[in-house]
């Protein structure tokens, strides 16, 4: 049985990629973060063996650490002894990342440098993948982006993950280790948290289409990305980790469609009327049939720089990884729409409760 550590498991990719690890009969360990409040609701079907959609229980196996403190993850790789380390673990929100860069550059780019060097001195066969991001092409110096695009980073989050991929290749080539990359476009689910703007719109969307409220806030709805499914991307991870030299892909679905093209999308599938009222920026509102305004341009949500338009070009993953996603802009959207209003509908039978209780 092949053992896996992975950080971030509590994420959308770590508990997806969790699920895949175990269906391939691995044993799975990952690192969470203290809190006086759970924070594992993605992952709680596969660890709690009180419920019946329990997988297998006790797998996978949690551990207290963080990517902060090099001894906590020198003694979790050593009590482990991994053959396979997933690093997925960061402050992942491009847009707090201008809130709070240093700490954006300690989970990111030390605590790569952390995870590496106790790889080196601990278990150095231990084959290890680093989540690289689109975000590190930032102002893109050519379209689509593959591997060897140049990066220009325009935040902390997209120049704190350069450093790490670029440790990620000193370690491969300095100390032999097996260690690869993936350089993964814009990837969301119905996992996605509700902060990021996919899970934002859907959300927001299938409350307002049950009444539970009025309208919420964007930012920027001209900016393009490539969007893909995270259940598509973790399995890209690990045929990285398959391979016999350690490598960076590039991933993607070499489709891109804007922040306002999620949200018409959105609202399609909704069967909501929306249009918007022509203005640009701030100014711009999209209102319903009745006329009501349901989505208001915030320039809180605006970034300090901007990041435009990425696209990816996945020809190196497809030819040498055989890997192509099999879930597109449509589906996508398709799928967080019909997750998120079976919420929204589940809410308001419980407010209804309420009200007649």
């Amino acid at each position: 049985m092949k053992v896996a550590l992975i950080t971030g498991i509590t994420g959308q990719d770590g508990s997806y990629l969790t699920e895949l690890l175990i269906q391939k009969g691995y044993e799975v360990h990952g690192i969470v973060r203290r809190s006086s409040s759970f924070n594992r609701g993605r992952i709680d079907h596969l660890t709690n063996p009180d419920k019946h959609t329990a997988i297998i229980q006790e797998n996978p196996i949690l551990h207290h650490g963080d990517l902060t403190d090099a001894s906590s993850i020198e003694k979790i790789m050593k009590e482990v002894k991994p053959d396979e380390v997933y690093n997925l673990a960061a402050q992942s929100h491009v847009r707090i990342s201008f809130d709070i860069p240093e700490n954006t550059t300690n989970s990111i780019s030390l605590g790569t440098l952390r995870v590496l060097e106790a790889i080196r001195n601990i278990c150095p066969d231990a084959k290890f993948y680093q989540a690289s991001s689109s975000e590190m092409f930032g102002k893109v110096l050519e379209s689509p982006q593959n591997e060897k695009t140049p990066f220009y980073p325009r935040s902390p989050y997209g120049c704190s993950k350069v450093h790490a991929h670029y440790l990620t290749i000193n370690y491969r080539e300095s100390y032999g280790i097996h260690a690869s990359s993936g350089i993964l476009f814009n990837h969301e689910s119905e996992r996605r948290g509700e902060s990021f703007v996919t899970r934002k719109i859907t959300r927001n969307l299938a409350r307002i289409k049950m009444g539970i409220q009025k309208s919420f806030s964007l930012g920027n709805l001209d900016a393009k990305r490539d969007w893909g499914h995270s259940k598509d991307y973790v399995r890209a991870m690990w045929l990285m980790l398959q391979q016999e030299k350690p490598d960076d892909y590039v991933i993607g679905t070499g489709e891109n469609y804007s922040v306002r093209e999620f949200l018409e999308e959105a609202a399609r599938v909704l069967e909501m009327n929306i249009e918007s009222n022509g203005e640009n920026g701030i100014n711009e509102k999209y209102m319903d049939e009745k006329g009501e305004v349901i989505l208001r341009v915030n320039p809180y949500y605006y970034r300090p720089a901007e990041v435009d338009v990425l696209l990816a070009d996945y020809s190196k993953a497809k030819n040498i990884l055989g890997w192509e996603p099999k879930v597109k802009f449509h589906e996508l959207v398709k799928k967080m729409i019909e997750n998120d209003l079976d919420l929204a509908k589940k809410e308001t039978q419980i407010n209804h409760r309420i009200k007649t209780f």
